[in-house]
């Protein structure tokens, strides 16, 4: 994956920005929307295609594509870095292949201390009770 041939791919696309601001936020699209088709793209393998959608699938379209946006800023410009860097962000930690999970036994010792601490807590509970008086 080269990040600035990635960059190449990406669309961008200016709307007016809520918020604070007064009328000049009424004048000024400010707010930057990027949109990146996933599937398109001719700098991604088809096992970092498939990889992307399957762990930012919550993030897609029904046709792959990333949309992300920004509007904290009220220069276009600085909205646009951080949308980019938001992306990059955002591709690299999806690529990411999670380690398997080893299964692991408790040992001996921490089996017997849980199972001590339990018969100590069951006699604590057992000289709450009335006493026989049979």
């Amino acid at each position: 994956m080269d990040a600035e041939n990635i960059n190449k791919e990406l669309t961008f696309k200016a709307i007016r920005s809520g918020g604070a601001g007064g009328q000049h936020v009424n004048k000024v699209s400010s707010k930057v929307v990027l949109f990146f088709d996933i599937s398109k793209s001719d700098n991604l393998t088809d096992e970092e295609k498939e990889l992307l959608t399957k762990n930012l699938h919550s993030r897609l379209t029904k046709d792959n594509i990333l949309i992300l946006s920004c509007g904290e800023s009220r220069s276009q410009h600085k909205n646009k870095e951080i949308v980019i860097d938001r992306f990059n962000t955002l591709i690299i930690s999806g690529l990411k292949i999670p380690k398997e999970r080893r299964k692991t036994k408790p040992s001996k010792s921490s089996i017997q201390k849980r199972l001590e601490s339990k018969k100590k807590l069951g006699l604590k509970k057992g000289y709450r009770k009335r006493p026989d008086l049979d």
